[in-house]
C-alpha cells in the first residue's frame, strides 16, 4: 500500500490552507510524529501527521494487522495571542503516539490526557476526542484500509475530566452547549458541574 502520510497531509492543506509552521518529535520505539499549524483568522490549529502511517490495532491481538483497523490524525483549534498554545507541539505529538505506544485505540469519547498543562498555564491536561468530519472530511484510502479519520481535540479542565469519567463524554458536551462554552479559548474556565 501507498505511504498514506502524502495524502493525509493534503487532505489537511486542502481543508485548512498551507501551514505556517511544522515540527517534529520521535520518540523512543516510535514513528517520527509532525505537527502542522494552521492559522485561520482569529484561529490556529494544530493538526498531527504521522499517527495514521499504521492502524490502530486491538491491544490484546496476537498479531497486529498492517493494513485494517482505525486510522486517525488529531486536530486541535484555539483563539490564537491569548497564550503561548505553539508549546501545544510536543503533547500533540505524544497523544498521536499513543496508539504506538501504549497500544491504545483514539475514537470520538475518549479521553486522552498528558499529565501536564497542554501549554504553559494552560488550565487543561486533557482533551476529550471529538466526532470526526467536522473541519476536515475523513480520507477513504483503497480496501482493505479503512479511512483515515481527523479527530477534534476538546481540551478539558481536570474538573471536566473527572466529570465526563462519572457522567460520560455526550454530558460533558451537552453541559458545554448549554453553557454557551468557547471551547477554543486557551484560557477558559470549568462549566459549572453542579
Amino acid at each position: 500500500m501507498a505511504d498514506v502520510l502524502p495524502l493525509v497531509e493534503a487532505r489537511l492543506r486542502s481543508a485548512l490552507g498551507e501551514p505556517d509552521a511544522r515540527a517534529a518529535v520521535t520518540f523512543l520505539g516510535t514513528d517520527r510524529m509532525e505537527v502542522l499549524r494552521f492559522p485561520a483568522g482569529d484561529l490556529v490549529r494544530y493538526a498531527t501527521l504521522g499517527m495514521s502511517a499504521h492502524p490502530m490495532n486491538d491491544p490484546t491481538a496476537m498479531v497486529a494487522d498492517p493494513v485494517k483497523g482505525p486510522r486517525a490524525e488529531l486536530v486541535l483549534s484555539v483563539r490564537s495571542g491569548l497564550a503561548d498554545t505553539d508549546k501545544v507541539l510536543r503533547p500533540l505529538a505524544v497523544l498521536a503516539a499513543s496508539p504506538q505506544v501504549e497500544g491504545v485505540i483514539v475514537a470520538p469519547g475518549a479521553s486522552l490526557d498528558v499529565g501536564e498543562p497542554l501549554w504553559p498555564g494552560a488550565p487543561f491536561t486533557s482533551v476529550l476526542v471529538a466526532e470526526p468530519g467536522g473541519l476536515v472530511e475523513d480520507l477513504e484510502l483503497d480496501e482493505p484500509a479503512d479511512p483515515v479519520h481527523f479527530l477534534p481535540l476538546l481540551p478539558m479542565t481536570p474538573n471536566e475530566a473527572a466529570w465526563k469519567r462519572v457522567h460520560g463524554a455526550q454530558a460533558l458536551q451537552e453541559r458545554w452547549l448549554t453553557n454557551g462554552t468557547d471551547l477554543r479559548d486557551p484560557a477558559r474556565t470549568s462549566v459549572p458541574l453542579d
